[in-house]
């Protein structure tokens, strides 16, 4: 009489923390942060450790489990995205002086209109920064308490989650623009692409519903 062969080991059971994670990630509209993650398992959870478990069990499934906008979202595992091509609905397409407009902000923020107007060397119509805004990809940042006290402007998470960055440090570098050839030919001497940067501009004063609000 043969041997049995014998039986394959079975799957931990996933915790009941691991498995509230998971449904709490699925479920958000928008990226959920580790502090939002917190405040919802039971007291004591080692965050990290139970993100970590939930990505490893999806390393290999049709969803992932990303970093992206300083939160957890899952995400069609990237060897997929050529299948589901057409299954989404068509994102709505910027014209080229939105996409610069979207450049320099994300690059220079907080930026004001002239200042992006000076970077750009033209004229920009209010309708660019005004689609930008609908969009949710930017947003007003406060007053330069300059004379004026012009407007600035800078990202939003949304910015993040779209373009799958989870910081705005994550932009790509001069090296990488290149690389991707965003940027071709002889570059003026002194040409640098500015260190990205999200924190609060020391001569600019808090953005609406923090301070004085934007009117």
């Amino acid at each position: 009489m043969s041997a049995r062969p014998p039986r394959p080991a079975e799957a931990p059971v996933p915790s009941q923390a691991v498995r509230l994670a998971e449904a709490l990630i699925f479920s958000a509209p928008v990226p959920l942060g580790p502090a939002a993650l917190a405040a919802r398992l039971p007291p004591g959870t080692d965050v990290p450790a139970v993100v970590a478990e939930i990505a490893r069990a999806y390393a290999t499934r049709g969803l992932t489990l990303v970093r992206v906008a300083g939160g957890y979202a899952f995400r069609t595992a990237p060897d997929l995205a050529g299948a589901l091509r057409g299954d989404a609905p068509e994102p709505r397409k910027l014209s080229r002086a939105a996409l610069e407009t979207l450049a320099i902000v994300a690059y220079h923020q907080p930026v004001t209109r002239a200042e992006i107007e000076e970077i750009r060397g033209v004229t920009t119509s209010k309708g660019s920064l005004d689609l930008l805004l609908e969009t949710g990809w930017v947003r007003l940042r406060g007053r330069r308490r300059t004379p004026g006290r012009p407007v600035t402007y800078g990202t939003t998470p949304a910015f993040l989650d779209h373009f799958g960055l989870d910081a705005v440090s994550d932009l790509p570098g001069l090296d990488e623009l290149k690389g991707l050839g965003l940027i071709e030919g002889r570059l003026p001497a002194g040409f640098r692409v500015p260190q990205p940067g999200d924190g609060a501009d020391p001569d600019d004063d808090p953005p609406p519903g923090e301070g004085e609000p934007i009117a």
